[in-house]
């Protein structure tokens, strides 16, 4: 078990279908949150459809089985998808397809966001504007973390020393209702400059699935990294981390937040984090395009608001 203070980060620009760096059941976590299925303020077009989709979250699955190690944890951070009025069961189509890999489902967490988000992200505002049935979208305010287990943990692997390293602050644990099937963890708003085109989690979340299923110097894995949280906090945490990211226009984040090329006072005592960059032949640049379509939508989507406000006055 390496020192605490020092850790490593691979950063693989490619594809996570294809996990050739990794050695099997080298990976004690896995923290990710997968594109949204063609969100349209998010991810607009970026699948032919949603067979597409799947596929991709079954080819990525079958290499996180593979890299996991045997009884460690699995989490995915979703939510369903609606796009032209209708609505994607990705939360439930993940269930299956981890399930059918040879995952347990062990739990669901429901990340609930404060209620102010709405002014952001209103749905039933087509309600207020029509007070009759069939009118009504519930403004969604949460996510779901799903957890999957791979086989059964063995807990006597665990030297005391890591275990006592690895304690939880159970006064925070009580304090922030950590043991609840609902965590209240204020959102990362879009217009963040790290996540005004991605659809970034907060710290907050990534610090505790974390802090509750892995242990000081493992090594946690994200195959969707985006502007590279999980590996930003595994990194505080003393954990290790190897992330693959797709979009190679995301790099200059990843490495400002993970302070690539910023010398610190690590530096001089010798326990001065590794981050290792690679970037693979089938890495692709998607940002500037996905942004353009953004644009365009929230372009239309203002005008159609302003038209609408215009009939109604």
């Amino acid at each position: 078990m390496k020192d605490q203070n020092s850790t490593t980060h691979k950063i693989i620009f490619g594809d996570a279908r294809r996990m050739n760096e990794l050695d099997n059941e080298s990976i004690q976590l896995v923290v990710t949150s997968p594109p949204y299925y063609n969100a349209p303020f998010d991810f607009p077009g970026l699948f032919k459809d949603y067979d597409e989709y799947l596929n991709l979250i079954k080819d990525v699955g079958k290499e996180i089985y593979r890299v996991l190690e045997k009884g460690r944890i699995a989490c995915f951070v979703v939510q369903d998808v609606r796009i032209d009025g209708e609505l994607y069961p990705i939360v439930a189509d993940i269930i299956k397809i981890m399930k059918k890999i040879g995952f347990k489902y062990r739990d669901k967490i429901i990340w609930r966001k404060p209620e102010g988000y709405i002014r952001i992200s209103r749905r039933s505002g087509v309600q207020i504007q029509h007070p009759y049935p069939m009118y009504f979208y519930p403004d969604n305010i949460y996510e779901e973390i799903i957890i999957f287990q791979k086989g059964k943990f063995n807990y006597s692997k665990i030297p005391q020393s890591v275990k006592e390293q690895s304690k939880i602050d159970i006064n925070k644990f009580l304090r922030e209702k950590w043991y609840l099937s609902v965590w209240d963890i204020t959102n990362v708003l879009p217009s963040n400059k790290l996540s005004k085109y991605t659809a970034a989690f907060p710290e907050e979340l990534v610090e505790r699935l974390i802090r509750l299923y892995s242990y000081v110097g493992e090594t946690v894995l994200d195959p969707f990294l985006g502007t590279g949280t999980t590996s930003l906090v595994a990194k505080k945490l003393g954990r290790n981390s190897v992330g693959y990211e797709i979009d190679l226009e995301l790099r200059p984040i990843i490495e400002e937040r993970l302070g690539v090329g910023v010398k610190t006072l690590q530096s001089f005592s010798g326990n001065e984090d590794k981050i290792e960059i690679i970037v693979r032949n089938d890495a692709k640049r998607l940002r500037t395009q996905l942004r353009e379509v953004i644009e365009e939508k929230l372009k239309k989507k203002n005008s159609n608001n302003k038209k609408s406000k215009e009939i109604s006055t």
